[in-house]
């Protein structure tokens, strides 16, 4: 018995000697065999360190903090096992164990989102409150206020869950959430773009096994799920910022400096150093540490964190937010390890530019990039001068002129063979950070049939965010607050729950039916996923273009005109060739192509040519 007793209590004292320990484990059968462990604790750096059963510890890492060591062990070739690590010190030591896992069947090769997709984009925190009883926990901060538009409201994991037969049923076969690592700023916190735990899911969203309860769910589905990740920076209570690991661990000037946001610093020849230097290390704002990539320690634990979570949560892809912000050597090689370990892997990265070369340079193999002997690495880039031209109201302009109307949609494909593959981007008229499609219409809905037909029959992967299908809006001017509002219904004592059609008012089942009907058409539509395209350059403000491969075609009309259009076919025959008739995907109206086109004002035609 007293042998048992001081076992027990050799193993309290032990595991109190480390406060953290990342990754908490790993797999065995990873490409990324190399694994460094961050070892946290009271002056943890001063002990020797061991390890059990014929482990190879490869390096030991000590910076100017005594809490912190980064342990390097080799696990290729080693099987699934749990061993344990020896801190000794004179006479003291404890020992903490770790664990390799196995990997899911084929994991490496995982399927990704691609141009057969519909993203739908959800603001984790403003969807639907699941568990009422994660809307407050003891260790986060910021309390539920749903008052308050810029707080936190409860949206969460199991409201996505209960919801998700809702968003399949629309047509969407992937989401993405907002971050949903724990964000413990003191207000503001329900964006989770300030993380504070990188290995934690928000207490207020759920726990890690509910994040991959989510995952298993889709997958019943046939669904994807895609991270919100965040590589540029941390938050302000993120818990290292209280006890950094080294100096170097974040951008320090010494102290704050804001980012001057001109990314266009970091390939531009003729920009001084102290410009592009301030774009990659400024912080984003105040309250967000700007990480430093270029230090091993901080690309390693970023890229480790990563691979866990696509392991882990069984993840299907990631959108990186503010990737070009980030600096642009190591996160070239983060994105390249993570391809690494899964080829097929998709990474779509945030670089708001309104230039497609430099967008075209972000994503990888570009030729563009090329010319600075740079290789982003990253697969995808997200088409901002497609939601540019439509947000700076192409369908407000009903008369085309030589910049003007449906023409600003017509010339951002011109520019399409700047871009390694355009098939893998990602094509948006809105998201969590622009005004919203249907505040800039004021609810029109010919002009969101419009615009949201490019972005289903367009190259790329499109994404909806959401609400918009039932007609939400919303005034960035009003704050960000008013583009995040809560989806009707998502929470208990709702007037209206726009999830169920029987509830829907007559003027979102409108928004609904529409966007249901397109999406699923698509679905299983080849020939708009990766067919070719051949526009026409507008006349009358109405833009005509084809979608099409060997098997199939699809001629798209766009009349941007609020008056009836009709038009001989005969300036299409190039693409019309034997096709006889079109049947219209919405309506089921079968054309004959030998006659002219009709087609009312502010509306859209999509045929199947037969």
């Amino acid at each position: 018995m007293k042998k048992i007793i001081f076992f027990l209590l050799l193993t309290t004292y032990s595991f109190a000697q480390v406060d953290r320990m990342e990754p908490p484990f790993w797999w065995s059968d990873m490409n990324y065999s190399d694994v460094q462990i961050m070892f946290y604790g009271k002056n943890i750096a001063q002990n020797e360190i061991s390890v059990s059963n014929g482990i190879v510890i490869k390096g030991i890492q000590k910076t100017e903090n005594p809490n912190y060591v980064f342990v390097t062990i080799d696990t290729k070739n080693i099987p699934t096992q749990d061993f344990v690590f020896t801190f000794k010190n004179k006479n003291k030591s404890f020992t903490q164990q770790y664990s390799i896992k196995s990997r899911r069947e084929n994991s490496r090769n995982r399927k990704s989102f691609d141009s057969s997709d519909l993203i739908y984009l959800i603001m984790s925190d403003r969807f639907a409150n699941g568990n009422t009883n994660n809307d407050n926990t003891k260790e986060t901060i910021e309390k539920v206020n749903r008052s308050n538009k810029d707080g936190r409201h409860g949206g969460d994991i199991e409201g996505i869950i209960k919801n998700l037969d809702y968003i399949k049923e629309l047509g969407a076969t992937a989401i993405w959430p907002t971050p949903l690592c724990e964000d413990n700023d003191e207000r503001g916190s329900y964006h989770t773009y300030g993380q504070s735990d990188v290995y934690k899911i928000d207490s207020r969203f759920g726990t890690n096994e509910d994040y991959l309860r989510l995952s298993a769910e889709l997958h019943k589905r046939g669904m994807k799920n895609i991270m919100d990740y965040v590589t540029n920076h941390w938050g302000y209570n993120h818990w290292m910022m209280k006890d950094l690991p080294t100096y170097e661990w974040i951008h320090q000037f010494p102290g704050y400096a804001q980012t001057n946001y001109r990314m266009a610093s970091q390939f531009d020849v003729n920009a001084s150093k102290k410009d592009s230097n301030l774009c990659m290390d400024g912080w984003f704002v105040k309250s967000m540490p700007d990480l430093n990539q270029s230090n091993p320690l901080v690309l390693n634990y970023l890229t480790q964190n990563a691979i866990w979570w696509i392991e882990y949560a069984d993840l299907d892809g990631f959108r990186v937010d503010t990737y070009s912000y980030n600096d642009k050597t190591a996160i070239a090689k983060w994105t390249k390890s993570i391809t690494d370990e899964y080829p097929n892997f998709n990474i779509v990265g945030e670089v708001w530019m309104y230039d497609q070369a430099q967008m075209a340079y972000w994503q990888k193999d570009s030729k563009i990039g090329a010319i600075q002997s740079y290789n982003s690495n990253l697969p995808s880039v997200m088409d901002f001068t497609l939601q540019e031209a439509i947000h700076n109201g192409a369908f407000n302009e009903d008369k085309q002129e030589w910049r003007n109307g449906i023409v600003k949609v017509y010339e951002n494909f011109n520019n399409d063979f700047l871009y390694p593959n355009i098939n893998n981007l990602l094509v948006f008229f809105e998201n969590h950070d622009t005004n919203r499609i249907n505040h800039i219409y004021n609810n029109d809905f010919k002009k969101y049939q419009m615009a949201l037909t490019l972005i289903a029959t367009v190259r790329g992967i499109p994404q909806v965010y959401y609400g918009s299908e039932i007609g939400m809006a919303g005034d960035k001017g009003l704050g960000d607050g008013d583009i995040r509002r809560d989806f009707p219904g998502g929470w208990t004592g709702d007037k209206n729950n726009a999830f169920l059609k029987s509830e829907r008012t007559a003027e979102q089942e409108k928004f609904h039916a529409f966007t249901s009907k397109l999406f699923n058409w698509r679905k299983n539509k080849t020939v708009i996923h990766t067919g070719k395209t051949t526009h026409y350059i507008p006349e009358n403000n109405v833009y005509v273009y084809f979608r099409y491969n060997e098997k199939e075609s699809v001629m798209v009309i766009v009349n941007n005109n609020p008056e009836k259009q009709v038009f001989k076919t005969n300036r299409f025959s190039e693409n019309i060739k034997n096709f006889k008739t079109g049947i219209d995907v919405l309506t089921s109206v079968t054309m004959d192509l030998k006659n002219d086109i009709s087609i009312d004002g502010k509306s859209v035609l999509i045929l199947e040519l037969k």
